[in-house]
Protein backbone atom coordinates (compact mmCIF):
# COMPACT_ATOMS: atom_id res chain seq x y z
CA UNK A 1 0.00 0.00 0.00
CA UNK A 2 1.69 3.14 -0.78
CA UNK A 3 -0.06 6.11 -0.04
CA UNK A 4 0.87 9.85 0.21
CA UNK A 5 -0.98 10.29 3.32
CA UNK A 6 0.10 7.37 4.77
CA UNK A 7 3.48 7.49 4.00
CA UNK A 8 3.48 11.47 5.13
CA UNK A 9 2.12 10.56 8.41
CA UNK A 10 4.90 7.55 8.42
CA UNK A 11 7.78 10.55 8.16
CA UNK A 12 6.52 12.65 11.29
CA UNK A 13 6.09 9.06 13.49
CA UNK A 14 2.34 8.43 13.69
CA UNK A 15 1.20 5.40 13.59
CA UNK A 16 -2.25 4.89 11.24
CA UNK A 17 -2.80 2.10 13.74
CA UNK A 18 -3.81 5.13 15.89
CA UNK A 19 -5.71 7.05 13.84
CA UNK A 20 -7.91 4.25 13.39
CA UNK A 21 -8.03 3.38 16.95
CA UNK A 22 -9.36 6.97 17.61
CA UNK A 23 -11.84 7.33 14.86
CA UNK A 24 -13.28 3.53 15.60
CA UNK A 25 -13.84 5.41 19.30
CA UNK A 26 -15.55 8.34 17.96
CA UNK A 27 -17.44 6.04 16.01
CA UNK A 28 -18.45 4.00 19.36
CA UNK A 29 -19.52 7.00 21.18
CA UNK A 30 -21.94 8.29 18.04
CA UNK A 31 -23.74 4.79 17.87
CA UNK A 32 -24.16 5.22 21.66
CA UNK A 33 -25.61 8.75 21.51
CA UNK A 34 -27.81 7.79 18.44
CA UNK A 35 -29.12 4.74 20.48
CA UNK A 36 -30.03 7.09 23.70
CA UNK A 37 -31.49 9.09 21.04
CA UNK A 38 -33.82 6.32 19.41
CA UNK A 39 -34.82 5.31 23.03
CA UNK A 40 -35.92 8.83 24.21
CA UNK A 41 -37.57 9.45 20.94
CA UNK A 42 -39.35 5.87 21.55
CA UNK A 43 -40.62 7.43 25.21
CA UNK A 44 -41.31 10.75 23.98
CA UNK A 45 -43.66 9.13 20.84
CA UNK A 46 -45.58 6.52 23.90
CA UNK A 47 -46.10 9.92 26.26
CA UNK A 48 -47.28 11.74 23.09
CA UNK A 49 -49.83 8.53 22.26
CA UNK A 50 -50.91 8.67 25.51
CA UNK A 51 -51.46 12.27 25.75
CA UNK A 52 -53.18 12.49 22.26
CA UNK A 53 -55.71 9.09 22.93
CA UNK A 54 -57.29 11.53 26.16
CA UNK A 55 -59.80 10.00 28.58
CA UNK A 56 -61.72 7.30 27.03
CA UNK A 57 -59.89 6.83 23.90
CA UNK A 58 -61.01 9.98 22.65
CA UNK A 59 -58.60 12.20 20.89
CA UNK A 60 -56.87 15.22 22.33
CA UNK A 61 -58.06 17.12 19.43
CA UNK A 62 -61.28 16.55 20.12
CA UNK A 63 -61.23 17.64 24.15
CA UNK A 64 -59.87 20.86 22.60
CA UNK A 65 -62.20 21.58 19.88
CA UNK A 66 -64.88 21.07 22.65
CA UNK A 67 -62.34 23.14 25.35
CA UNK A 68 -62.53 26.20 22.71
CA UNK A 69 -66.71 25.68 22.13
CA UNK A 70 -66.89 26.31 25.64
CA UNK A 71 -64.64 29.37 26.00
CA UNK A 72 -66.61 30.91 22.95
CA UNK A 73 -69.72 30.31 24.98
CA UNK A 74 -68.53 31.31 28.22
CA UNK A 75 -67.10 34.87 26.30
CA UNK A 76 -70.61 35.29 24.94
CA UNK A 77 -71.92 34.86 28.35
CA UNK A 78 -69.56 37.13 29.82
CA UNK A 79 -70.59 39.73 27.60
CA UNK A 80 -74.27 39.45 28.09
CA UNK A 81 -73.83 39.79 31.80
CA UNK A 82 -71.26 42.94 31.48
CA UNK A 83 -73.95 44.42 29.38
CA UNK A 84 -76.55 43.69 31.79
CA UNK A 85 -73.69 45.15 34.79
CA UNK A 86 -73.78 48.16 32.59
CA UNK A 87 -77.54 48.57 32.46
CA UNK A 88 -78.12 47.99 36.28
CA UNK A 89 -75.28 51.01 37.39
CA UNK A 90 -77.06 53.16 34.98
CA UNK A 91 -80.33 52.21 36.83
CA UNK A 92 -78.55 52.86 40.25
CA UNK A 93 -77.82 56.20 38.99
CA UNK A 94 -81.28 57.27 39.53
CA UNK A 95 -82.11 55.53 42.57
CA UNK A 96 -82.22 56.42 46.00
CA UNK A 97 -79.33 54.94 47.86
CA UNK A 98 -78.61 56.93 51.43
CA UNK A 99 -81.02 57.86 53.74
CA UNK A 100 -80.97 59.55 57.28
CA UNK A 101 -84.19 59.98 59.45
CA UNK A 102 -84.31 61.65 62.52
CA UNK A 103 -87.18 61.07 64.99
CA UNK A 104 -88.39 64.12 67.46
CA UNK A 105 -91.38 65.60 69.22
CA UNK A 106 -92.94 68.30 66.85
CA UNK A 107 -95.08 69.32 69.65
CA UNK A 108 -94.50 69.96 73.59
CA UNK A 109 -97.89 67.83 74.19
CA UNK A 110 -96.82 64.95 72.27
CA UNK A 111 -94.34 62.61 74.23
CA UNK A 112 -93.04 59.14 72.09
CA UNK A 113 -90.96 60.90 69.04
CA UNK A 114 -93.64 59.98 66.37
CA UNK A 115 -92.70 62.76 64.14
CA UNK A 116 -90.16 62.44 61.66
CA UNK A 117 -87.71 63.66 58.95
CA UNK A 118 -86.69 61.15 56.50
CA UNK A 119 -84.44 62.40 53.76
CA UNK A 120 -83.88 60.20 50.78
CA UNK A 121 -80.51 61.01 47.97
CA UNK A 122 -78.82 59.37 44.80
CA UNK A 123 -75.30 59.09 44.64
CA UNK A 124 -75.40 62.99 43.93
CA UNK A 125 -77.25 64.16 46.84
CA UNK A 126 -80.43 64.91 45.26
CA UNK A 127 -83.39 63.32 46.21
CA UNK A 128 -86.38 64.89 48.61
CA UNK A 129 -87.04 65.23 52.62
CA UNK A 130 -90.06 63.94 53.47
CA UNK A 131 -91.29 65.25 57.50
CA UNK A 132 -93.94 63.83 59.45
CA UNK A 133 -95.46 65.97 61.98
CA UNK A 134 -97.96 64.64 64.71
CA UNK A 135 -100.56 66.21 66.59
CA UNK A 136 -103.77 65.43 68.75
CA UNK A 137 -105.72 67.01 65.47
CA UNK A 138 -103.55 64.56 62.78
CA UNK A 139 -100.90 64.41 60.87
CA UNK A 140 -98.82 66.40 58.67
CA UNK A 141 -96.58 65.59 55.64
CA UNK A 142 -94.34 67.74 53.91
CA UNK A 143 -92.17 66.68 51.07
CA UNK A 144 -88.86 69.28 49.75
CA UNK A 145 -86.33 68.74 46.78
CA UNK A 146 -82.80 68.20 47.81
CA UNK A 147 -80.59 68.92 44.63
CA UNK A 148 -76.88 68.43 45.37
CA UNK A 149 -77.38 68.54 48.74
CA UNK A 150 -79.21 71.79 48.88
CA UNK A 151 -82.85 72.77 49.22
CA UNK A 152 -84.40 75.73 47.52
CA UNK A 153 -86.80 76.04 50.61
CA UNK A 154 -85.85 76.52 54.15
CA UNK A 155 -85.31 73.57 56.33
CA UNK A 156 -85.74 72.51 59.98
CA UNK A 157 -83.20 71.84 62.25
CA UNK A 158 -84.39 68.12 61.43
CA UNK A 159 -84.69 68.37 58.57
CA UNK A 160 -81.09 70.12 58.40
CA UNK A 161 -79.82 66.46 60.34
CA UNK A 162 -81.76 63.96 58.45
CA UNK A 163 -79.72 65.55 55.49
CA UNK A 164 -76.34 65.50 57.27
CA UNK A 165 -77.10 62.05 58.27
CA UNK A 166 -78.00 60.94 55.00
CA UNK A 167 -75.29 62.85 53.00
CA UNK A 168 -72.68 61.41 55.21
CA UNK A 169 -74.44 57.51 55.11
CA UNK A 170 -75.11 57.21 58.87
CA UNK A 171 -76.66 54.13 59.71
CA UNK A 172 -80.51 54.62 60.03
CA UNK A 173 -80.90 54.26 64.34
CA UNK A 174 -84.15 54.99 66.17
Amino acid sequence: MNSPILEYMMSYGIDPAYIMIGILAVLMILIILYIVCIVKMRKLKKAYDCFMKGKDMESMEDIMMKQFDRIEILEEADREKRKELNSLQGMMQNTYQKAGLVKYDAFREMSGKLSYALALLDQNDSGIIVTSMYSREGCFSYAKAVVMGKSSINLSEEEEEALKKAINGDKITE
